[in-house]
């Protein structure tokens, strides 16, 4: 066990590092940070790394198997209605559990954030039912993903003051409570179906389930009036003692525990059913479970912490800076290396990447994938500090921006169009909740602009390139795969001609 923590440490050193030597960095050359809001950030960065370990770990003891026990026992009852009611339960609970959502929902002025929580978690959970269905029932991905975007642009026509926050609340949604378990999911409900097993059924479940919120977002939108208000975060941009600081981040853990003791102990609650009815897993497999569960309660509450207290508030704080910054075109630049970083710094990233690697059997590696989201987050986070600078409407953006990622699902194999729609949404998790939508907020604040329709649309733009990316690469594999084959298969036609 120890030496699966320190691996886990070092993986979460490795993730958080970039982002906050990026930050060291703008604070020594650009915008100097008085030291109650530096102390206040790095306090928060060892929060988040150690959380980020004990919740890695607490997911890879529990979320995963819990979600692979509970999708092969829902195939094996072979009841329908059965399968339909516990995937949207599950996928209605596990949403609400995401810390991503949880933090960006905090930040949307004009909707109460139960609502916003519970109509994204009812909107993912109702996909979840579909892509399972699709599983089943083998539904090819590009026609329901060409479906359902169309319908979702449709409603946005009627409701386009929410379309930013819309596609933002479906970018957190995939985060590192939600990928691991749906994943997991998909893996138990394939392996199980009877009929042929292929690589592209364990993909693209989080590619629908990240179209759900978008729609029940966009159709809430009809309901509540767009604000040009921003929220304004409960903790100070910078302390001026110890005490303050010991004070700050002890009732933010204390708040945070009760936060993740209420969303985690219904999921518990229903494994519990289900071990009682279906699963009947052993002693050692139930109390392996539970020790995850402990470890993922305890991390994700010092990982909403170290968000909450530390890395939201200075995120403003640089953003606003910038925004006042005579240049301020320079956030173009400077965003295109945060994205790449963010990508990096995403946990849920690293549990799709390693799952994509490993049932892929090495042919697509974990580095080829990071590099592709990383090149496309980069462009994604600039283009979105262009149409804030520029006044662009998000329509500009988004919409040839998902018709490419759309048009280029029926060129490339179906396991890139599953891969790379599921990096589109785990590629905007923690730390773009964290860090970027903030520090977004922070600069829209400096300039003057509508938070609404300006500031948000940054955390789905960033989701929208690795599938265009991922799919590029899908398209060279797919290519130099059948070249491959045509030059093995020429030599013996040769010399059958011979």
């Amino acid at each position: 066990m120890e030496k699966v923590l320190w691996e886990k440490l070092k993986e979460s050193l490795q993730a958080a590092s970039p982002i906050v030597l990026i930050i060291l960095l703008l604070h020594a050359t650009v915008v100097p940070m008085p030291g109650g809001t530096l102390v206040l950030m790095i306090t928060g960065a060892a929060f988040l790394v150690v959380g980020l370990t004990l919740f890695s770990l607490g997911t890879d003891l529990a979320m995963m198997p819990m979600g692979e026990h509970i999708g092969s026992a829902l195939i094996r009852s072979r009841k329908l209605t059965l399968l339909i009611f516990s995937s949207f339960l599950f996928g209605f609970f596990v949403t609400i559990a995401e810390p991503d959502l949880q933090v960006m929902t905090k930040q949307v002025p004009s909707m109460p954030d139960w609502a916003l929580l519970g109509g994204v978690a009812a909107g993912v959970a109702f996909f979840l039912v579909l892509a399972v269905l699709r599983i089943l029932f083998a539904w090819r991905l590009s026609y329901m993903l060409m479906a359902f975007y169309a319908l979702t642009l449709l409603v946005a026509l009627k409701s386009s003051d929410y379309l930013a926050v819309a596609f933002d609340a479906s970018a957190v949604t995939t985060g590192p409570i939600t990928v691991p378990f749906l994943l997991s999911m998909g893996v138990g409900i394939a392996a199980t179906t009877g009929r042929r097993i292929g690589e592209d059924d364990n993909f693209g479940i989080c590619a629908l389930c990240s179209i759900g919120p978008i729609l029940t977002v966009l159709i809430m939108g009809l309901f509540y009036d767009a604000q040009s208000t921003g929220y304004e975060f409960e903790t100070p941009a910078a302390v001026e003692s110890a005490a303050e600081l010991a004070r700050l981040f002890a009732l933010g853990f204390l708040r945070s525990f009760r936060e993740v003791l209420m969303v985690v102990v219904p999921i518990f609650a229903i494994f519990t059913l289900y071990q009682i009815t279906h699963l009947r897993l052993s002693k050692v497999e139930l109390v392996k479970i539970g020790v995850g569960l402990l470890y993922l309660m305890i991390g994700l509450t010092i990982f909403l912490t170290g968000v909450n207290r530390g890395f939201m508030p200075s995120g403003k704080f640089l953003g606003e800076s910038m925004g006042q910054l005579p240049h301020n075109w320079i956030l173009v630049p400077i965003c295109l290396v945060v994205g790449a970083c963010v990508v990096v710094a995403e946990p849920a990233v690293h549990v799709l990447t390693k799952q994509v690697e490993e049932i892929t059997s090495g042919a697509i590696s974990k580095r080829m994938m990071l590099l592709g989201m990383a090149f496309g987050v980069g462009i994604a986070m600039s283009l979105a500090m262009l149409r804030m600078l520029t006044g662009l409407s998000i329509w500009w953006c988004i919409v040839p921006g998902y018709l490419i990622a759309l048009i280029l699902t029926f060129y490339v194999p179906d396991m890139f169009v599953g891969i790379g729609f599921d990096s589109g949404g785990v590629a905007a998790g923690a730390m773009s909740a964290a860090f970027v939508l903030p520090f977004t907020i922070g600069v829209c604040n400096a300039m003057g602009g509508n938070i609404m329709t300006d500031a948000f649309g940054v955390v789905g733009m960033i989701a929208m390139m690795p599938p265009i990316t991922i799919q590029a690469m899908g398209f060279i594999y797919g290519r130099t795969l059948r070249k491959n084959q045509m030059s093995k298969k020429a030599p013996a036609g040769d010399e059958k001609e011979e």
